[in-house]
């Protein structure tokens, strides 16, 4: 797998703690909405610091585009991140992931899981295929929620927002949990497909499981 130099050109503030990364693309890089990247920073002591990220632009972007969480509780990747600025550089892998879209069905999403499913529903609407595709959403509060305005438009009432830490939320408070799910679903057969912490994975193929979906409809990441 070959890896690749690249320059931030644009940093996108989405939330309190997520920002988008524009990059140069380099000649005929290509990949599949849903992929992702191993990712380093070209800074000294951290250049084999090597993390997964999701594209989320489009294949026919010229530029590659990164959506990213910062966590500055440890000094980890993200922390030195979020003081990246234009002109900065990363490497990047070519591209790899099992996460790519089969077909029409519930997506869900906890967290910054969401961002494989940005460049699939970003890639569906400028096909004019978004359909009866919906997707749930988890966050611990209104202001965690990547890229509302935008799902919101893509997908209107097929966008479900779900909070677990917020008390006066204006969305469902609560949890995703298997009645949840059996309530809120009403067709186990389609495609499901589940980003998030690895025990929010868990969890979640566990239900659908539970409830019928079957193992070749769930789409995640192996």
């Amino acid at each position: 797998m070959a890896n690749h130099i690249v320059r931030i050109s644009e940093i996108i503030e989405r939330t309190h703690n997520v920002r988008t990364y524009r990059v140069n693309k380099p000649n005929g890089f290509n990949f599949t909405p849903g992929q992702a990247t191993d990712l380093s920073l070209r800074i000294e002591g951290w250049e084999n610091e090597k993390r997964p990220f999701t594209f989320t632009c489009l294949p026919g972007d010229n530029y590659l585009e990164f959506t990213i969480k910062t966590y500055n509780d440890h000094d980890g990747v993200t922390h030195h991140l979020g003081m990246a600025k234009p002109g900065d550089e990363f490497e990047i892998s070519d591209a790899w992931g099992a996460i790519e879209y089969k077909g029409e069905g519930v997506f869900i999403a906890g967290g910054a899981g969401i961002t494989p499913f940005i460049s699939i529903f970003r890639n569906l609407k400028s096909r004019k295929q978004i359909g009866n595709n919906r997707l749930i959403f988890s966050n611990k509060t209104d202001s965690d929620i990547i890229l509302k305005d935008e799902f919101e438009q893509m997908l209107g009432e097929n966008f479900f927002n779900i909070i677990t830490e917020q008390n006066d939320t204006k969305y469902f408070k609560g949890r995703i949990d298997k009645k949840f799910l059996e309530t809120n679903i009403t067709n186990f057969q389609q495609h499901f497909y589940v980003c998030g912490p690895d025990p929010f994975n868990a969890a979640i193929l566990k239900y659908l499981e539970e409830l019928g979906a079957k193992a070749d409809s769930l789409v995640f990441e192996k």
